[in-house]
């Protein structure tokens, strides 16, 4: 039991095909999807980072398999969909285009996802925490910085719709 041990956890879930994890990551996916699951259910704080790839994760079919199914185990997760820069042992693949976070993003919202954010976009809206009830935005970022919070006692001071989150105590 992770109970007073751990409260928050980012996973990352890079892919939703086997074969990308077994060739590129040496790993499997279903023990991550089960991992997810499981510190949910165990009262831990999830958010979920994938890493988008051009031509290795970034169709609408598998952007939409993921949100999916972070969606399945709780509309309130927060999904961070990153940039991917090529550097290091992948250089052979394009900077992710704005275009393809931007689908990503749409999808998350489309399968109901409350926080959906964006990475590596610095200065994009979508690095911003919006009400997923009325859209009020309500910390606006850019990069790592917080240029304004809107959150009062854990609510949307708009429409008064709770927030998810650590130490909100409606997680």
């Amino acid at each position: 039991n992770l109970n007073g041990w751990l409260d928050a956890a980012n996973v990352d879930l890079k892919s939703f095909q086997e074969q990308h994890y077994k060739k590129i990551c040496k790993a499997k996916l279903e023990p991550v999807k089960e991992t997810i699951k499981r510190l949910f259910s165990m009262g831990v704080w999830v958010e979920i980072t994938t890493l988008i790839i051009p031509g290795l994760n970034d169709s609408d079919r598998e952007l939409d398999q993921i949100a999916a199914f972070i969606a399945s185990v709780n509309l309130s997760i927060p999904w961070h969909i990153s940039r991917f820069h090529p550097t290091f042992q992948m250089t052979d693949r394009p900077l992710t285009p704005p275009e393809t976070i931007h689908r990503a993003y749409n999808l998350g919202k489309k399968n109901g996802l409350h926080y959906v954010y964006a990475g590596n976009l610095w200065g994009d809206e979508t690095e911003s925490t919006f009400c997923h009830d009325c859209n009020q935005i309500l910390i606006k970022r850019v990069g790592y910085q917080i240029i304004n919070n809107q959150v009062e006692h854990g609510k949307c001071p708009k429409c008064q719709t709770s927030l998810a989150g650590v130490g909100l105590n409606n997680i």
